[in-house]
């Protein structure tokens, strides 16, 4: 038996196929590894169910079969849980504020730190010196990508 499988592009690829041979044995043969994405519609009907065999359905030869093939979707989810999200345009939030609030923090505390020596002691401007060493470097860490 030859089967047309015609797509929305209007393409076309023949399938031999038997009678005996189920819709899931059609779809694993002429679409591996894209089961869970192709649609088969015969007669304006959607083909739902893979244990279906080719005989129950009455095709007979050169009969034609729609095929859509959806883009590959993530792996569902259990309801009530949350899916993996879409990619978003980066929103203006505390993440993207950090480094620079860190910057500014440090050149407020270092204009305070030569204003008011007799404040900072050895140890504090150490602290403040090592500090702003690991803030230079994680910033060009961050934009150096």
């Amino acid at each position: 038996l030859v089967l047309r499988l015609k797509f929305l592009n209007d393409t076309e690829r023949l399938a031999r196929v038997r009678p005996g041979d189920t819709v899931g044995a059609l779809k694993r043969t002429y679409f591996p590894g894209q089961e869970q994405q192709v649609r088969l519609i015969y007669q304006g009907q959607l083909l739902r169910d893979d244990a279906q065999s080719l005989a129950g359905l009455h095709l007979g030869h050169l009969s034609v079969l729609h095929c859509h093939l959806s883009p590959p979707s993530a792996a569902p989810t259990a309801p009530g849980t949350p899916g993996p999200r879409s990619p978003t345009p980066a929103a203006l939030g505390v993440g993207s504020l950090a480094l620079p609030l860190f910057v500014l923090l440090l050149a407020l505390l270092w204009y305070l730190q030569l204003q008011h020596r007799h404040v900072f002691t050895a140890t504090a401007t150490t602290c403040l010196a090592g500090l702003t060493l690991l803030v230079t470097f994680v910033a060009f860490a961050m934009y150096r990508r």
